[in-house]
């Protein structure tokens, strides 16, 4: 009698129609989370504090399946003696029913006064998540097949901000690897709201944003770029990359009404709309 493996078996019923095709089909992963940038958050001002305190609440009751959250920098103002507001925007930001992940704008990295948290303090306060892969200043991690990078583009007590060869290299090494990318920084690519002042495209936008977009948005798998500084709300497009600018927290559309960015990505398809606190 002829041997049959349970390969064969298996095979052979998909080719006479037992088991569907559908049925051993991988599902999808969906990705989502939420991206917030330029909270500002200052222990001088109730109301940023109490922003912070509304947006966990909001998305802890409306956005139960998030993966994580991502903050583009500019968090909190950095602007007191010690680390009193990085404290308190960390236990306020964890008590996300979701994790977090952040990168670092101008305020974070340009301290007043000069006592305040430099990079390596941030980095011990906010690189905790065992899953992030860390070098330097930046950050990888992989979520659903899809990698997400945190890329550093600040320049040091400045508050314009380029991308060092370091950064650049730490991503390309990344992009390579081929998986669906979406990178995390801080200053946005391109002059997006038609800026004619030399002086306020240097401050804002990424000044190297020419060998940036030569070098990283060449990749087909790098699929979106989430940026704020600005806050002036803005999506397009960057040769192929869907490239999103997101509204500054700090900037409510109303009473209470706090601009945040809610992201779903589905085999490379991505849809996105600005949400509020309320």
């Amino acid at each position: 009698m002829l041997k049959h493996s349970r390969r064969d078996f298996f095979k052979k019923s998909i080719f006479l129609g037992l088991f569907p095709l559908t049925a051993i089909a991988k599902k999808a992963s969906t990705l989502r989370f939420i991206h917030i940038t330029d909270s500002h958050m200052d222990l001088s001002d109730t109301d940023s504090i109490e922003a912070m305190e509304l947006m966990v609440q909001s998305i802890n009751k409306n956005y139960k399946n998030l993966d994580f959250v991502l903050f583009g920098g500019d968090n909190f103002n950095n602007n007191v003696k010690g680390n009193k507001d990085a404290i308190t925007f960390k236990n306020i930001i964890n008590k996300l029913h979701c994790p977090s992940y952040l990168v670092r704008g101008n305020k974070e990295s340009n301290p007043k006064p000069n006592d305040n948290i430099h990079l390596e303090e941030f980095k011990k306060l906010f690189f905790t998540d065992s899953s992030l892969k860390i070098e330097n200043k930046n950050w990888s991690i992989e979520k659903k097949g899809y990698l997400i990078l945190g890329l550093d583009s600040c320049i040091e007590g400045h508050d314009n901000g380029s991308y060092t060869e370091q950064t650049l290299k730490f991503a390309e090494k990344h992009l390579k690897i081929g998986k669906p990318t979406v990178i995390l920084n801080h200053h946005p690519y391109t002059n997006y709201w038609k800026e004619k002042d030399p002086k306020q495209i240097h401050k804002y936008v990424l000044n190297n944003t020419e060998e940036a977009q030569k070098r990283l948005f060449s990749y087909k798998n790098f699929i979106l770029s989430l940026s704020g500084h600005k806050h002036i709300d803005w999506t397009g497009s960057i040769q192929k990359t869907k490239a999103i600018v997101t509204r500054g927290f700090i900037r409510p559309l109303d009473l209470d009404m706090y601009p945040m960015r809610y992201v779903e990505i589905k085999e490379n398809n991505i849809s996105e709309k600005i949400i509020y606190t309320s």
